[in-house]
């Protein structure tokens, strides 16, 4: 890994950026599949708290993020990419992980991944509000049908509609979150490069996580298997650190509305490794309410992209470095070595 290893220089060959985005985020994608039936294998039969779960990855990233800013003698953030950085890491370094671990001590994985589903849809929302852009009104439309349709599973039990759960809120709250993370991440990844991003995320973060990391300790020391061991360890080393190289530099090369969508991979992909590692069953309306929900997130997207214009790419901040991410129709440069 390399100083700007992630950066886009200015008089580089272009080459075409029509799959260069989405597949980098198809990569990423791939590797948080995994995400919702780990945490479900960490969190279960009391083995690790959820706060120990959360917190205790992001602690574990943050000393991999650490040492390679430390390493490859990164530029500190400059001015408001501190505050920029903030909205990242309270997205995607604390609250999603929090919210999907208290979640997952009472829902069962395949569940939680068809609400997940709507994160390419909230994504592409927070993209277009970011990006002060006036989408076509059936993007509205599709966007709102699909969390209607994911409220109603939500809320769909065996007997009948109950009503969402306290998990299915926490899983709610959770898609928001991610989706300010990941839409403030990519746009700032243009500036700081992809893994430059996540990791001043993971250490701006650490002091907060390691205090909470802690605390869940001093409370209930952490007991858990091998197993478990191992999940955890994948959490932190992947789904906390390594698996937002690629997904932030895909969001980076862009369009993000477009990359978004790939994310309507990711629940397809979490209810198969449900099933084959957690051996959880998939029933009639876990399939249903998913073609549902990643039906009216794939319109959503698709409606954003085939009405709207491709956004400009942003200014550079005061202090930031010249080599920026460009998001362009048709070029991608080489990284600078």
């Amino acid at each position: 890994m390399r100083d700007h290893s992630s950066a886009i220089a200015s008089n580089a060959e272009p080459l075409s950026t029509r799959y260069a985005g989405p597949a980098w985020g198809l990569l990423g994608i791939l590797a948080f599949s995994f995400t919702v039936p780990f945490t479900k294998v960490a969190v279960a039969d009391d083995g690790f708290t959820a706060l120990f779960v959360a917190a205790g990855r992001a602690v574990l990233a943050g000393l991999l993020a650490a040492g390679a800013l430390v390493l490859t003698k990164q530029q500190r953030p400059q001015g408001r990419q501190w505050f920029r950085l903030g909205i990242v890491a309270g997205g995607v370094v604390a609250g999603f992980p929090l919210l999907t671990s208290f979640a997952l001590t009472e829902a069962s994985a395949g569940h939680s991944a068809v609400v997940i589903a709507l994160l390419p849809a909230a994504t592409a929302v927070l993209a277009v509000l970011r990006g002060h852009e006036r989408p076509p009104r059936a993007f509205w439309c599709t966007a709102a049908a699909g969390a209607v349709a994911a409220v109603v599973f939500a809320g769909f039990r065996g007997d009948g509609f109950g009503g969402p759960q306290w998990s299915d809120l926490l899983l709610l709250a959770a898609v928001v979150a991610a989706a300010c993370g990941y839409a403030e991440g990519g746009l700032l990844a243009r500036e700081l490069g992809a893994w430059q991003t996540i990791s001043w995320a993971l250490v701006l973060s650490a002091p907060v996580m390691v205090v909470l990391t802690g605390f869940s300790v001093s409370e209930q020391p952490p007991a858990g298997s091998p197993a478990q061991w191992a999940a955890f360890a994948y959490l932190g080393v992947v789904s906390m650190f390594l698996g937002f190289l690629p997904w932030y530099r895909g969001l980076a090369i862009g369009p993000m509305t477009h990359v978004s969508q790939v994310q309507l991979a990711q629940p397809v992909c979490t209810l198969c490794w449900a099933a084959l590692l957690l051996n959880e069953e998939l029933t009639w309306a876990t399939g249903l309410g998913a073609l549902a929900v990643i039906a009216c997130a794939g319109g959503a997207v698709r409606t954003r992209l085939r009405r709207s214009p491709e956004p400009s790419a942003p200014h550079s901040e005061p202090g930031a470095r010249r080599t920026e991410f460009t998001e362009q129709p048709s070029t991608v440069r080489t990284p600078v070595r």
